[in-house]
């Protein structure tokens, strides 16, 4: 079975589990970005407090030259990760972001 297929599973057998449909959104990044963004966006959603799925989403959205959402999602990957106390992430996020801002500048 190939990847694809086993991930799409995967996520219908278990469409509670946020990591099941960012799998599949990260392997849809390769093959449709489209459908890449609709999935992070589902997550976003409705998974809010899964962490991971913020800083992929906002860098799929800079090279589709969505800016401003880009911009909110940067920031809201850093509210959720500072009001979970997860630092660690925040600064992950904060860093990404800080430099996306650096290079728009240049």
């Amino acid at each position: 079975m190939d990847r694809l297929k086993l991930l799409k599973q995967f996520a219908q057998e278990e469409p509670g589990d946020p990591f099941n449909l960012y799998a599949l959104a990260l392997e849809y990044l390769k093959i449709n970005p489209s459908e890449a963004s609709r999935l992070f966006e589902k997550l976003v959603s409705t998974h809010p407090d899964y962490l991971p799925t913020y800083y992929p989403y906002a860098h799929l959205l800079i090279e589709r030259k969505d800016l401003d959402k880009a911009e909110r999602i940067f920031q809201q990957g850093m509210e959720t990760a500072k009001a979970k106390n997860e630092f660690k992430t925040f600064r992950e996020i904060q860093a990404a972001y800080d430099d996306w801002k650096n290079e728009m500048r240049e």
